[in-house]
């Protein structure tokens, strides 16, 4: 009995240790507030690629900054960061965006799947990952307008 109830907890502790975080702090923006995105020259362009589709898909105003030279009238910034790895196959194991207004941090999500092992759910698509991190990072605010003439 006690073999038993040694083996089922260590197998619950194995299954705990396989976990996938997400966690997400949004930001609220105005709309027509143009964020500038500083390009991370350590991240594979695809998820580059997918940060700037979602954007759009969104409707958030952006241009890419160098790090090096980060212009004086950019507010609102972003910067990103993501990692891949290799088990069975190549996927991306950790992901975390942060926006900045005036270098304070006002919104952040992170995707980590790192201590993933043996959880099959791991396997995501990168650019459905990221649009939805991006869904729920951002809230553009609209009803600033509504209330300034109806308000």
């Amino acid at each position: 009995m006690i073999k038993k109830t040694a083996a089922i907890a260590v197998l619950a502790a194995g299954v705990t240790g396989c976990s996938i975080q997400q966690n997400v702090d949004t930001a609220h923006i105005e709309q027509g507030t143009t964020l500038c995105v500083i390009e991370n020259m350590d991240v594979r362009p695809g998820f580059l690629s997918a940060f700037k589709t979602a954007l759009q898909t969104k409707g958030v105003q952006y241009r890419l900054v160098n790090a090096a030279a980060i212009p004086a009238n950019c507010q609102w910034t972003a910067s990103y960061t993501a990692r891949w790895s290799w088990d069975l196959a190549l996927y991306m194991s950790y992901a975390e965006i942060q926006i900045h207004k005036d270098g304070t941090l006002q919104g952040k999500a992170l995707y980590d799947s790192t201590r993933g092992g043996a959880n099959m759910g791991k396997f995501i698509d990168a650019e459905t990952k990221v649009n939805e991190l991006v869904e729920a990072l951002l809230n553009i605010k609209t009803a600033a307008l509504f209330y300034r003439f109806y308000g």
